[in-house]
């Protein structure tokens, strides 16, 4: 009869787990560290039932803190992509503002004129004769 409760702990285990949704690893880890700590506690007491329900207490606990650890892991890894990629676009816009200010000032060919301007008189100023450069770009 003692060789049959451990055969229950992983019946019973095993009973849980085609319980639990294929994707929910948490009630099946839940469920397998429990059974475990049940076990040990069973068999570290020799069958006290306060100590295989500590077991069990103590499986359960352990599971939900490595689920606590691998949750706040995957958040902490989630916000920091989220920010290389906020990071990656506004480098990407930056770029794409530069390449067209580079197109822009790029020009085929340039040609200057001179434009001669001869000496006259704007509201009592007088301007002397000079000359001056028309810029054309194509």
């Amino acid at each position: 009869m003692k060789n049959a409760l451990p055969i229950r702990f992983i019946l019973c285990a095993g009973v849980v787990c085609l319980f639990t949704g294929c994707a929910a690893t948490r009630p099946i880890a839940d469920a397998a560290l429990g059974a475990g700590g049940a076990y040990l506690g069973h068999e570290l007491s020799n069958g006290d039932p306060l100590a295989t329900a500590a077991g069990a207490a103590g499986g359960v606990i352990l599971s939900e803190g490595l689920q606590y650890a691998a949750k706040k892991q995957t958040d902490k890894a989630y916000a920091a992509g989220y920010d290389k990629g906020k990071s990656d676009a506004v480098k990407q816009q930056y770029w794409l503002y530069v390449s067209m200010q580079r197109q822009r000032n790029q020009v085929g060919s340039v040609r200057l004129y001179p434009v001669q301007l001869p000496e006259q008189r704007i509201d009592g100023v007088t301007f002397q004769p000079s000359t001056k450069f028309l810029r054309i770009e194509e």
